[in-house]
């Protein structure tokens, strides 16, 4: 249970280690202002949109369907506040992977002493990273789907099939956090999807606490868009504690 704790700390020590070293928020500054422009342009796009369908649907209809309307509206405003705050934790880390890859090698380095020889940020390089962080979103997809539905299913199970519906989803959700936030040490290593998968299941159960944490922050609606660096930086920091390579430095 101690290490399950320990794990969950890291965000908040994440928190102290961002403050204490200004020149990373460089890194940080530039996705967050471009997550946060493309999700307040998705965003009033799709509440126009879906404005403009709720007028068509109501045009011509009695006064006392008003109600309804209004209540509709407030409906849309906020599911697409949660599905775009969703949206951008997803397509977030992909759009800010070469930023946050950066942060996350320049905080190794600190921590580690190693200078990484890392190529210059060009747009053959920033490409290929945005691609290998797409491939990697799907394989992630992949996962989800394959453990996701038959987890549904459970909810057939009479009485107990929630509640294991519930902790099964929540595994998933903590596992793909992990995934997210531990992906640019293990990514510099060129990992394999599997062997990512095993340095999650080796660092149990600090890394379900890890998870669990980072899965909260980020569930919070474009609080996230500070969550995801910050969640980068736990992780890292995380790899640096636990991983072989830096036990044995």
């Amino acid at each position: 249970m101690t290490t399950f704790f320990a794990g969950a700390s890291y965000p908040l020590r994440a928190l102290g280690v961002l403050s204490r070293h200004p020149a990373l928020w460089k890194y940080i500054i530039v996705p967050v202002l471009l997550n946060v422009l493309i999700g307040a342009t998705l965003y009033a796009g799709l509440l126009f949109a879906g404005l403009r369908s709720i007028d068509a649907l109501i045009a011509g209809l009695p006064e006392w369907v008003m109600v309804i309307a209004w209540l509709l509206r407030a409906l849309l405003v906020v599911a697409l506040l949660i599905a775009t705050g969703y949206l951008l934790v997803r397509f977030g880390v992909v759009i800010g992977s070469p930023f946050y890859s950066r942060l996350s090698e320049r905080l190794e380095e600190h921590r580690s002493g190693v200078v990484f020889d890392a190529p210059p940020p060009t747009v053959g390089n920033v490409t290929r990273d945005i691609a290998r962080a797409i491939l990697f979103e799907i394989k992630k997809l992949m996962l989800a789907l394959l453990i996701g539905a038959p987890t549904l299913l459970l909810n057939l199970i009479p009485v107990v099939g929630t509640v294991l519906a519930t902790a099964g989803g929540i595994a998933l959700g903590a596992t793909i956090s992990c995934l997210d936030f531990f992906d640019p040490p293990l990514e510099r290593r060129r990992l394999r999807f599997r062997e990512k998968l095993g340095f999650i299941r080796r660092g149990l159960p600090a890394t379900a606490g890890f998870g669990l944490v980072c899965l909260g922050l980020v569930s919070i609606p474009f609080f996230n868009l500070f969550a995801v660096p910050l969640c980068i930086t736990a992780g890292t920091l995380f790899y640096c504690d636990q991983s072989a390579d830096h036990r044995g430095a």
